[in-house]
């Protein structure tokens, strides 16, 4: 009965201060919480870490206790010393997992306010694993009475086994802290991966998985060991710098390109923005034409040995022009207009700019507004785009044919 007693004794003492702890601190602690300055004394002094803390108390008030309970047997007192030490280092444990997630839960906070840029949950998952074997190893070896040095020599003969079954894990881990170490990845990167379809922003870098919402919605997990193996494209310099490229080729009919008259020229004279070229080009090819009549006076009336201006030449100084005035392109950046190799496409005119503005929407209405301008002002040079023919093409022709031949 004097057992019993001394048992009963000490189970109610020890959720007695549980609960005496526990109000204590959700008491106390709150009230000066939120004056304190550094971070991350708020982060460690969080509720839930409160709590975990009152729940250690009992195993503590129990293996410390228990050999005052009168007349217990020594076997009976090592046993329940050791279920309390075993539970001891399991509360310890989730303590310590608690606290690991309240430091992930501020680092997602910071991520959400942008004021971190490196997310720490591969090191949290990575914490609280090893966290728990440790805890596994002191829990078996308690129960056990042997010590932990004994499992830890039997788990070295099989590491082999878990360098295979923890292969990927390991990988990943060494994967996560090079791209963290290295700043190569963060949550909000837009990252392109074709070789898994991935093509979006990343919302989740975990210990094995970093996850990929794609434009179209769909979520693509990647194993992190892949991102250190294979390469990807990561935008974030597109974004930090502030300017989207424009990269776009223009295909002009190849058969359109022309010099031009002096009555286009007087014509083309009235555009703004090409006014200067124009007057700079013509009083250096005038200067040119007369030295050449000058100098060889038999052969200045074939065309071909003077120089003139050509609508292509002229409309592709008009592009330069009009980027340079456009009031949504960086002039910081490279901006020209510059004609490529001829194809059976045409001769493309690409146009190489860089917008004010990194949100696609309106990246996508700059892009489509200029290349809708340059394609409407073509016919005003004599140029064409380039197409190829289709069915339709195909029939006005055969019926301008018709008409020219009952015409003849």
């Amino acid at each position: 009965m004097q057992t019993a007693a001394g048992l009963a004794a000490l189970v109610l003492l020890a959720y007695a201060l549980r609960l005496v702890v526990r109000m204590a601190l959700l008491q106390i602690v709150p009230r000066f919480r939120s004056s304190l300055g550094a971070a991350w004394l708020r982060t460690l002094l969080d509720n839930r870490i409160l709590v975990r803390v009152a729940q250690i108390v009992p195993s503590l008030v129990v293996q410390t206790g228990i050999a005052a309970v009168p007349h217990l047997p020594l076997v009976a007192s090592t046993v329940i010393r050791n279920v309390a030490i075993a539970v001891t280092a399991l509360q310890v444990a989730r303590l310590l997992c608690a606290i690991m997630d309240s430091i992930q839960e501020a680092n997602e906070s910071q991520l959400e306010a942008e004021q971190s840029t490196r997310s720490v949950k591969s090191y949290v998952q990575l914490g609280k694993m090893l966290v728990m074997v440790v805890a596994g190893i002191v829990m078996v070896a308690t129960l056990i009475d042997r010590s932990p040095l004994i499992l830890l020599s039997g788990l070295g003969a099989m590491s082999a086994v878990l360098m295979l079954v923890f292969k990927d894990t390991i990988l990943s881990f060494t994967a996560g802290v090079q791209l963290a170490s290295n700043d190569i990845l963060r949550v909000g990167d837009w990252l392109e991966m074709t070789q898994v379809g991935a093509d979006g922003a990343v919302v989740d870098m975990a210990l094995n998985t970093v996850k990929v919402r794609n434009w179209d919605n769909t979520i693509t997990t990647i194993p992190t060991w892949r991102l250190m193996s294979d390469s990807f494209k990561n935008w974030r310099g597109m974004s930090e710098s502030g300017g989207r490229r424009i990269k776009r080729p223009l295909c002009i009919d190849t058969t359109s390109v022309r010099f031009l008259t002096r009555a286009e020229i007087t014509e083309l004279s009235q555009i703004a923005v090409l006014r200067p070229y124009l007057q700079s080009k013509l009083a250096e090819i005038s200067a040119y034409n007369q030295d050449f009549s000058t100098k060889s006076p038999d052969m200045a009336d074939e065309i071909v040995n003077l120089r003139q201006l050509t609508n292509i030449g002229t409309y592709r100084a008009y592009c330069n022009a009009y980027l340079q005035a456009h009031p949504k392109l960086r002039k910081d950046m490279t901006l020209m207009a510059r004609a490529m190799e001829p194809t059976n496409q045409g001769s493309p005119l690409e146009i190489y700019a860089f917008t004010d503005t990194t949100a696609w929407l309106e990246y996508e209405a700059i892009q489509g507004d200029i290349f809708d301008h340059l394609t409407a002002i073509l016919p005003e040079f004599g140029l064409r785009v380039f197409q190829v023919p289709s069915g339709n093409d195909m029939q006005v022709a055969l019926r301008q044919h018709e008409v020219q031949a009952l015409q003849r």
